[in-house]
């Protein structure tokens, strides 16, 4: 019997400074970078081997370009050998443009990277430095420019939108400028104001102000608009594939989707390594110690720094299942949802379902449920419709 397909998340922790929106778990003391290699080895060596097939390896953070060429190329080699790594699994990492060259980009493809993603978020450098970012837009369009010269056929960015007082022609130009270098994916986050960071800080001191929701949603369909007409394919609420013309991707052998993201909004099993990652193997999830310090010391004391775990009840499990499959293209496989939780979809979401249906929020089928393009601009709300029930 075959071991099912799993991804494997490891977090890089380092950054040169902290973008003023993000609340993932990063330090800037780069002095710790082999510290840190040699204990994220160590926890792939305690864990074993894994009753796991890897398909999908992404490298986050954090910055992992940060680290030099050599390590994230030690660091690849040290997962290869270490694990059950599928001959054609899709490997991704994540760079900032500030932090990289061409001859780091050789030394990724050197490694068996063949994915990058490239965290752009903006094309206006009054945007970066709001934003707190630490590159220029023209450093993020020689990047992009940088990695395809090298030879990366599968590349992403990153885009943020919301930001204060943006307007609709600000916007249109990033995703205009963006679609211009053909990208095989996309990912347009709205901004948000986690708790912590130091722009809801700001907001808390009155500093700033969030654009209002009226004008977001604007934004939002704007994107979904732009999008489409560039033959790019909404799979997921912030995330979109570029399709080859006349077909559609998921009917496709290339297709551009993140292999590695769609495991999070499938309950694909997931092992994360490094400070602050998740693992998820059903019903089980765990993470790890939020801390760099804590999680060397553990490892050099021979233990998995895993900070706490949970059971998922079916309750919980149902609810993830629910929120997580709305946020997808292909939406909520009904057939599948009423086997694995004993349950009868319609009479149980059923009158919801049918307002929902009647505001033009939902589509259904006999075994889907899907957001319309219009929905998809109001899924927590629906999500906590239905999840009410």
């Amino acid at each position: 019997m075959q071991p099912p397909n799993a991804g494997l998340y490891i977090h890089i922790p380092f950054c040169l400074k902290k973008c003023a929106y993000c609340d993932f778990y990063s330090v800037a003391d780069l002095s710790l970078g082999e510290a840190f290699l040699d204990a994220v080895i160590h926890e792939m060596q305690l864990l074993g081997s894994l009753p796991l097939a890897i398909d999908t390896i992404y490298l986050g953070g954090g910055t992992p370009s940060v680290l030099p060429p050599r390590s994230i190329e030690s660091l690849i080699a040290k997962t290869v050998s270490q694990f059950d790594i599928h001959s054609n699994a899709e490997i991704t990492i994540e760079v900032n443009p500030g932090t990289i060259d061409r001859e780091c980009l050789i030394a990724y493809q050197r490694a068996g990277i063949n994915r990058i993603n490239i965290g752009v978020q903006s094309f206006s450098d009054t945007a970066l430095d709001f934003l707190g970012r630490i590159h220029t837009s023209v450093e993020a369009e020689t990047a992009i420019v940088q990695a395809r010269q090298v030879g990366f056929d599968n590349l992403g960015l990153d885009l943020i939108f919301g930001l204060p007082d943006q307007n609709m022609q600000g916007w249109q130009q990033d995703l205009e400028k963006a679609v211009g270098f053909t990208p095989e994916h996309l990912s347009c986050y709205t901004l948000t104001y986690e708790k912590g960071t130091p722009l809801e800080k700001r907001i808390a001191r009155g500093r700033v102000c969030p654009l209002d929701d009226d004008r977001v949603a604007d934004l939002f369909k704007t994107t979904q608009n732009v999008l489409a007409q560039n033959s790019y394919e909404q799979y997921e609420i912030a995330n979109y594939a570029r399709l080859d013309r006349g077909c559609r991707s998921i009917n496709t052998e290339k297709s551009y989707r993140s292999r590695h993201n769609q495991k999070y909004w499938t309950g694909a099993p997931y092992i994360g390594l490094g400070p602050s990652a998740h693992s998820f193997v059903e019903p089980e999830r765990r993470w790890n110690v939020a801390d760099i310090h804590t999680y060397l010391a553990r490892l050099e004391q021979g233990v998995l720094p895993i900070q706490s775990s949970e059971a998922l009840t079916d309750e919980q499990r149902l609810t993830e299942t629910l929120y997580l499959e709305l946020r997808t293209l292909e939406g909520i496989n009904i057939p599948r949802l009423e086997e694995k939780y004993h349950l009868d979809f319609h009479a149980r979401y059923g009158n919801t379902v049918n307002d929902l249906l009647q505001q033009e929020l939902l589509e259904l089928t006999e075994t889907r449920c899907v957001l319309t393009r219009k929905g998809m601009r109001f899924l927590d709300g629906i999500a906590a419709m239905l999840l009410g029930q």
